[in-house]
């Protein structure tokens, strides 16, 4: 049987000049790493009830930092002490979304799709997090709009959004 030596010095070298020859910064924008996660103190969230839509609440997340940083691609909108959070619709959305320095992001969560349903249940307030492994921000029923509760029942919220527009659109409104 025979071997055959293959040289990769060659190549090896090839490389080196090419990163060598490259402008300061081009060889990092090839291999862009991904930004860190958000920290929580950088980030501002805030949410309303949609006007007239009391089963409706929007809500945003702005990064008050000074570099982009990275939220989980699902917002986590959890009700008081009733357990379980709104699943995202479409499902699915595993990853993050990127949110640069400055820019906000839009969301929307349906707290119950039949108003009169007899199983519904009453919150006093309703969590936001950009992140599960955050503590977000949480707003109390009155602050938001919905009246004395939130009701709840079979929650879905939309995943991070560039526009509210967007964010309505896959929550169904408009």
């Amino acid at each position: 049987m025979r071997f055959r030596t293959v040289r990769t010095v060659p190549v090896l070298a090839a490389s080196a000049v090419l990163l060598l020859a490259a402008q300061p910064g081009q060889a990092a924008e090839r291999h862009q790493a991904v930004p860190a996660r958000c920290a929580a103190k950088a980030l501002t969230i805030r949410a309303k009830a949609v006007p007239g839509e009391t089963t409706v609440v929007r809500f945003s997340v702005t990064n008050g930092g000074s570099r982009a940083c990275v939220v989980d691609r699902v917002p986590t909108v959890t009700f008081g002490d009733l357990d379980g959070a709104a699943l995202p619709t479409p499902e699915g959305g595993r990853g993050t979304y990127r949110l640069a320095a400055g820019k906000t992001a839009y969301g929307a969560v349906r707290t119950i799709g039949d108003p009169a349903d007899p199983e519904a249940r009453r919150s006093k307030s309703l969590g936001v997090g950009a992140s599960a492994s955050q503590w977000g921000a949480t707003f109390s029923a009155a602050k938001l709009g919905t009246g004395r509760y939130v009701r709840v029942w079979e929650p879905v919220t939309t995943w991070w959004q560039p526009t509210r527009a967007k964010a309505d659109k896959a929550i169904g409104l408009g």
